[in-house]
């Protein structure tokens, strides 16, 4: 694949990753903003998220747009500001997407199961 093509599909799995963060964190949002004026308890809360299924497959999916969204911009920086070329920034940028995908999915089974 070229460079030209390689960077094209890193544009729009960022765009599309995007599009989908934004409805995530309007209703992460929401969710704050729900919690905190009700005044609920971080007891109250696991209370509510434990063996809740669609509380899970949200948190999973908006872990799933960060793991693709996150590392394509960093390697995007790494690449404009600090030079960083070849196949090292690519690979820095996936162990980047593991380490958001592995701790991320593995805090929403924490307060989910």
């Amino acid at each position: 694949m070229s460079d030209v093509a390689f960077a094209a599909k890193l544009w729009y799995w960022q765009r599309i990753s995007a599009m989908l963060l934004a409805v995530c964190v309007v209703i992460h949002l929401a969710l704050i903003i729900y919690v905190s004026r009700h005044g609920m308890s971080a007891a109250q809360i696991l209370g509510r998220t434990r063996g809740n299924v669609s509380f899970a497959v949200f948190y999973a999916v908006f872990v799933v747009a960060c793991a693709v969204h996150v590392p394509i911009g960093l390697r995007t920086i790494a690449t404009e500001w600090l030079r960083w070329r070849g196949g090292s920034v690519t690979v820095a940028a996936l162990l980047v997407a593991v380490a958001i995908l592995v701790l991320g999915l593995r805090s929403v089974y924490a307060v989910s199961v």
